[in-house]
């Protein structure tokens, strides 16, 4: 590694954690911060508005990047998440955060492809295994450290103040890169498919409200759940016709067309559902069931935190010597393996029992999300990396997004209008257990995980 390339992985270090520590934080924290400013049937919609606009704009930020370059939509993006994490802190409403957290989404839709992007750009793909595994290092050290801050925060000081923490680390970040990244973008016309984020922003805002409001503000056979249906149908089929005609397209058809892109990111998809499931449901489970503190939530996601860079770690160093496959089919039958476990868990389970499933989830997610990233990544030029990441980076906040919504709504349903801990307990036990049928469904679509190694002979950027 140069000097060039040490500055800049230092920036994009801190970016990813800022990124990291947003999201353990904010999931340890969620319950005590709907205790304080709503109902719990709300829950479902902070974590739901930041997906949202985080899957919205990704593609969007993605192909701008190709476009414009890395360090302008780095930036752009990079303010608008502080703004957002800025305007959160000050929330006084539950209405407040939520819309905050919507403009906070909007930025981190650039901000992790972005991160992606860049680290693709400047080394090659045998450097790329190496480096991912150091990235996944940051995410384990935010994971470490973010939980239990979050948790002391929302215990002894305020919850308000897990957003500020924000501020710091994403100031240092734009500073590194709007110094120091070096582009030589070529200058020409740019055509920008502005149809096709239009159509693709109301399409998609129009499933994922329905997906998280059907069934409890409104019956699936009413009339709402109908009208929502045919606009999902209209736009998104508007959309996709056209990302084929366009010449510079939001999301690129023929990516998809890329069996190493089209495989790594159906899986990726499915098992972000499963994340958002247990980032959810587990500090839910200890806080809401078990009626322990947010401190004490914040230590049984710690595992995760630790097996996750773990994991990373070791396929990265494999990667190179056996390729792809072997070990996203190690990692994903981990990650199923644990997640089938998981419905075993009971109010008198030993507490150790959670913390060794979490890890082993921790560890199948290292070992597959970062070969995935790798893979996709490598699949295609500088021209294209910059949609070809976010598509990955979309596809998982897409599974997110719609994992948030369907379990929410399903919990909603499960638990009623006022409901207990014993409802409570029931509701999350049928969650775990859906998360497990679509592990084993995960599982099965990694064995088409193209078998070959791409080996790139193309000059770094």
């Amino acid at each position: 590694m140069n000097a060039y390339q040490r500055k800049i992985t230092s920036a994009l270090m801190v970016a990813t954690f800022l990124s990291a520590i947003e999201g353990t934080i904010v999931s340890t924290a969620t319950p005590a911060i709907v205790n304080k400013l709503g109902g719990i049937e709300l829950i479902g919609w902070v974590f739901a508005i930041y997906l949202l606009t985080s899957a919205v704009t990704t593609p969007i930020f993605g192909k701008l990047a190709d476009l414009f370059g890395r360090k302008k939509i780095f930036i752009i993006g990079t303010s608008l998440f502080l703004i957002g994490s800025m305007l959160c802190g000050i929330s006084q409403s539950m209405g407040q955060l939520i819309v905050f957290r919507g403009i906070q989404g909007i930025g981190a839709g650039a901000v992790i492809p972005i991160t992606f992007t860049i680290i693709g750009d400047i080394f090659t793909f045998e450097q790329r295994a190496k480096v991912q595994g150091l990235f996944s290092s940051v995410w384990g050290i935010a994971g470490l450290f973010g939980p239990l801050v979050g948790g002391f925060l929302v215990d002894f000081v305020s919850w308000h103040w897990i957003f500020f923490l924000n501020l710091p680390f994403g100031l240092i970040a734009i500073w590194i890169i709007g110094k120091h990244l070096e582009e030589r973008i070529e200058k020409q016309k740019r055509k920008i498919d502005y149809g096709g984020a239009i159509t693709f922003t109301i399409g998609s805002t129009a499933l994922l409200y329905l997906l998280l409001s059907g069934g409890s503000s409104f019956q699936w056979n009413s009339v709402m759940t109908y009208v929502l249906l045919i606009v999902v149908i209209l736009f998104i089929g508007v959309f996709i016709r056209i990302q084929m005609k366009h010449p510079e397209p939001l999301i690129p058809i023929k990516l998809f067309q890329n069996r190493e892109i089209l495989i790594p990111n159906l899986v990726a998809f499915l098992a972000s559902i499963i994340l958002i499931g247990l980032t959810t449901y587990i500090p839910l489970w200890i806080q809401n069931v078990l009626h322990q503190g947010a401190t004490f939530s914040g230590f049984i996601l710690l595992p995760m935190s630790i097996g996750w860079p773990l994991g990373a770690t070791i396929g990265s160093r494999f990667l190179i010597k056996v390729g792809p496959k072997p070990v996203s089919l190690i990692g994903i039958s981990l990650l199923t393996l644990a997640t089938l476990t998981l419905p075993l868990i009971t109010t008198s389970s030993s507490i150790w029992l959670m913390v060794g499933i979490i890890f082993v989830m921790g560890l199948g997610f290292g070992l597959s999300i970062t070969t995935f990233t790798i893979v996709v990544q490598s699949a295609v030029g500088w021209e294209l990396r910059g949609a070809a990441t976010s598509s990955n980076t979309f596809v998982r906040t897409l599974g997110q997004a719609i994992g948030v919504a369907v379990l929410g709504s399903f919990l909603n349903q499960q638990i009623g209008s006022t409901p207990t801990s014993a409802s409570l307990a029931t509701g999350i036990h049928d969650i775990f257990l859906i998360m497990g049928g679509i592990a084993v469904i995960s599982l099965a679509v990694t064995f088409l995980v193209p078998k070959k190694r791409r080996v790139e002979e193309e000059a770094v950027n």
